[in-house]
């Protein structure tokens, strides 16, 4: 059957199928059932058969669609900022002072014989005027539109995170300052300072060499080495201020964190080091600090010389013995508009450290 015999079939049939309710508009193809059965297969091919795909075959969704970002930002840690807690904390005038003066007086004097016409002996004061000088330092937060956007889309408060880097870095420094000083100025750390006595040497250990732990954390020195190396300590500060130490003095040990796993050593008689201070200086308190330790590609504000300690006298007859001196914590310039971002300046600055009386403190390196 071909093409005009199939169009003759279908139209002949039409009104038949007319009263049965089928009806087509005008136009309207011969059904395929017309058509004979090799060309009726071929048309059914033609319908149902889907053309080559043009993508790589793929199911899946984009990743992010199934991926839940925590909105619980955890911060990476830093080492405490313990200097200024080891030594105390004050502020010393303001950001525009540039020397700091620190008067000392001495008394002096000479008694004679009396006599009703002795005109002899003298009473003075010796005065003094040490200074420091000061240093300012900064840090620039900057932040854009499309910045800000992008972190808002991972949850992240990015202004937030901004402001608190600012802070971390100026008071790092600050601290750092405070244990080493800066170079170049009369500014002096805690660690450093040019007027402190020479360390002492620890004694020898019968494990061999002088420090309380080997490399491999292994504490090798005895709870009674130990402490006989505190001791050496607390004498040589009694010897430093005659007649102003005293086992009740109010005394701050500063050590290394690795260090102070040393005070944990426990002698046969099962006292640990730490229960023998605690029996023989009262009012002492222990604390650490990263910069006593040694230096290290992980400790980059370490100790070349090894594992420091401190014994640091707090007062001598009412008088503090140092502190970590600021002119400005934390001052914060206005926030400048740029044509799609923000900038905005903090400063920050410090004296280093304060010792007014160098003597109230002894050091030990290499323990």
């Amino acid at each position: 059957m071909d093409l005009n015999t199939a169009i003759a079939t279908f139209r002949s049939d039409k009104p038949e199928l007319e009263n049965f309710g089928v009806s087509w508009h005008d136009g309207a193809p011969v059904p395929v059932g017309y058509w004979p059965e090799g060309d009726k297969q071929m048309a059914l091919d033609a319908v149902s058969t889907i053309p080559a795909t043009q993508l790589d075959p793929n199911s899946a969704l984009p990743m992010m669609l199934t991926t839940f970002i925590d909105p619980q930002v955890y911060e990476v840690l830093f080492a405490p900022n313990a200097i200024a807690d080891i030594i105390g904390e004050e502020r010393k005038g303001t950001w525009v002072e540039q020397t700091l003066m620190l008067p000392v007086a001495e008394a002096t004097g000479e008694t004679s014989s009396y006599g009703d016409y002795n005109n002899n002996g003298r009473a003075g004061v010796d005065v003094n005027f040490p200074q420091l000088q000061s240093y300012l330092f900064q840090v620039i937060k900057q932040y854009g539109e499309l910045e800000l956007a992008r972190m808002g889309l991972a949850r992240i408060n990015w202004v937030t995170e901004i402001d608190r880097a600012a802070a971390i870095t100026l008071n790092k420094f600050a601290n750092f300052c405070y244990a080493f000083g800066v170079v170049g100025l009369q500014n002096y750390g805690l660690l450093n300072n040019p007027y402190l006595s020479a360390s002492l040497t620890p004694g020898a250990k019968a494990a061999g060499g002088t420090a309380w732990i080997n490399s491999a954390g292994v504490v090798v020195a005895s709870a009674n080495e130990i402490f006989t190396d505190i001791q050496s300590l607390y004498y040589q500060l009694v010897s430093q201020n005659p007649g102003l130490i005293s086992p009740e003095t109010e005394m701050t040990l500063g050590i290394a964190p690795v260090s102070a796993v040393g005070l944990t050593a426990t002698n046969s008689f099962n006292v640990n080091v730490a229960d023998l201070l605690t029996k023989n200086f009262k009012k002492l308190k222990i604390k650490e600090a990263v910069q006593y330790q040694v230096k290290s590609s992980s400790n980059p504000q370490g100790q070349a010389g090894g594992n420091l300690v401190q014994l640091i006298a707090d007062e001598l007859e009412g008088q503090q013995t140092g502190y970590a001196a600021y002119n400005e914590k934390m001052r914060a310039f206005p926030i400048i508009r740029q044509l799609s971002s923000f900038q905005q300046k903090m400063l920050g600055g410090v004296w280093g450290t304060v010792l007014r009386y160098p003597a109230g403190i002894a050091s030990m390196i290499g323990v």
